[in-house]
């Protein structure tokens, strides 16, 4: 299995795709930390106080990370969705499994390397972000390593399922279904906040279940809250109207949410050695 994820990561170190996307972060993440700092400066100018510096800062920084985290969804969805389907489809898993290696070691080393992959370009990016924005205008998040986490995770999750699609689907459509449930997951997050400003209770509780379903959007929550001043969260708090905003949380996502997503990909991760272990290769 440790065989087997390295070589996979060795795979993903030769694909042009990831050069091209760590140059094209380096270049998002420096045009948005000098562009963030250039409004800082205008803003102190102009008299602001550092307080509505801070805020204003932190909204810029979250928006950032929503980016990345699309970003890392896709990237994932289109690294996890190849990985057995062209295998199988290629005959490379045929050679492979006609040796003394088992199949669940097999997925599960190819889901392992990815998985390291994904979460360290997650922690590379998020890191350098907030380091550049902290650089040029002075303002650290309170919980930069908290939100770090859950953007892996949540790139984990997805990583996770293009694996268990691409066990009896084609890569391109296992990676178009991924990205697709991500969006819906998100999608209906804000219904739910906006559900909650209008007291629909019905819609709230169909969004909260969604999460429990797929847990992504939950886990972007994680990654507001590691990023939000507690200035916002102390001013938002007792304002409905801040339910319905997708780059606000009055709190992490609870333990019992973030366990339950830890057995959810573990799931995952079975449900597709079961797959596998039950497909003619």
């Amino acid at each position: 299995m440790i065989t087997i994820a390295r070589l996979t990561i060795r795979e993903a170190a030769r694909r042009r795709i990831l050069w091209i996307l760590l140059v094209l972060t380096v270049v998002t993440v420096a045009l948005t930390s000098w562009g963030t700092g250039a409004l800082a400066g205008l803003a102190r100018e102009r008299g602001a106080n550092e307080l509505e510096i801070r805020i204003a800062v932190s909204q810029i920084l979250i928006l950032a990370a929503f980016m990345f985290s699309f970003v890392l969804a896709m990237t994932a969805a289109f690294l996890g969705a190849p990985a057995i389907a062209n295998d199988l489809e290629s005959g490379i898993a045929l050679a492979l499994l006609a040796r003394p290696i088992r199949r669940s070691a097999y997925l599960v080393g190819r889901w392992l390397g990815l998985a390291l992959v994904v979460a360290a370009y997650a922690a590379a990016s998020g890191l350098l972000e907030v380091a550049a924005v902290g650089l040029l205008t002075g303002h650290t998040p309170p919980e930069p390593l908290l939100a770090v986490v859950f953007l892996a995770a949540q790139a984990v999750t997805l990583l996770t399922i293009a694996i268990l699609l691409s066990t009896r689907i084609p890569a391109i459509a296992a990676g178009a279904v991924c990205v697709v449930l991500f969006g819906l997951a998100w999608m209906a997050g804000v219904f739910g906040g906006v559900a909650r400003v209008f007291d629909a209770d019905a819609l709230a509780a169909l969004s909260d279940a969604s999460r429990w379903f797929f847990p992504s959007d939950g886990l972007w929550r994680g990654v507001v809250y590691g990023l939000e001043p507690p200035a916002v969260v102390i001013a938002a708090q007792g304002i409905d109207i801040a339910e319905g905003n997708p780059f606000y949380a009055f709190a992490p996502p609870p333990l019992g949410f973030v366990i339950w997503s830890i057995a959810w990909i573990a799931g995952a991760l079975a449900l597709a050695v079961w797959s596998l272990e039950r497909r003619e290769v």
